[in-house]
């Protein structure tokens, strides 16, 4: 992993980035931190080729976006145009926009990832999925997630395992990232604490308990590209939490 492949997740300072002012700013202090790549996610109506001269006016690459689930499946086509104005060859599906509570939900919901995943490859592009816990439900003999990847072709639809939510639905962040090898372009990393009241927390990476020494070299196996901080909550400044990981990871990246 090189300090190259580290991203952060816009999303975490969503707040800042409601205007083109608030992002320009937001930019200036993630690459300050150390950062040189952002996705694009949570950030205020801006045109998408505007993010891209802001983004690339602070040396950060947009390594990739989350779009709306409707938007992905049934007008991939808009998915493609806004990527290729933003300069950027990968989104993830962000949250199930339709019931998964049955075998019948998710195999129909599967069919659609799958071609609009083949859309975006025909157009050189990646749909990847982007998992909360609420797809380690078993339906079916098997949870919801397994089905995802199961019912799609590789080539249609990757991941973007999300290592706190792995965790949170009972999975395993190292196991998901062997199961994914070859298929895992993209990885949400997060840490999993508890709260002075035992409940979970969304944490800065090495302030939780996961196993960084072997999610990483996992992630790293599976063929990861893009190694992307993100932390949905934050106990006070988000571009704080951004920096505690950021010096977290740094030092265990080559140049």
């Amino acid at each position: 992993m090189k300090r190259s492949q580290l991203a952060a997740q816009l999303y975490t300072v969503r707040e800042h980035c409601r205007d083109a002012a608030g992002l320009a700013a937001s930019c200036a202090k993630i690459a300050a931190i150390g950062y040189r790549a952002v996705q694009v996610s949570g950030v205020g109506p801006i045109p998408p080729d505007e993010i891209r001269r802001i983004c690339a006016g602070h040396g950060l690459t947009i390594c990739a976006t989350h779009e709306g689930g409707a938007i992905i499946v049934d007008e991939p086509q808009k998915v493609i145009d806004r990527l290729g104005a933003l300069g950027c060859d990968a989104t993830a599906y962000p949250y199930p926009h339709v019931p998964i509570a049955t075998e019948s939900d998710v195999r129909a919901l599967a069919r659609r990832l799958d071609a609009a995943g083949e859309r975006l490859r025909a157009a050189g592009m990646t749909l990847c999925y982007h998992n909360h816990a609420n797809e380690f439900n078993r339906v079916g003999g098997r949870t919801a997630l397994e089905w995802f990847y199961a019912e799609t072709d590789a080539k249609n639809l990757q991941g973007e395992p999300d290592t706190y939510w792995v965790q949170a639905g009972g999975g395993d962040p190292v196991a998901w990232c062997e199961r994914l090898a070859g298929r895992l372009p993209l990885i949400h990393l997060k840490d999993y604490g508890a709260d002075k009241d035992g409940k979970p927390v969304i944490a800065e990476i090495g302030a939780g308990n996961l196993a960084w020494d072997r999610i990483l070299p996992a992630a790293e196996r599976a063929g990861c590209r893009w190694f992307i901080v993100e932390q949905d909550t934050c106990p006070g400044d988000p571009f704080d939490s951004l920096a505690i990981s950021w010096r977290f990871l740094a030092p265990r990246c080559v140049a």
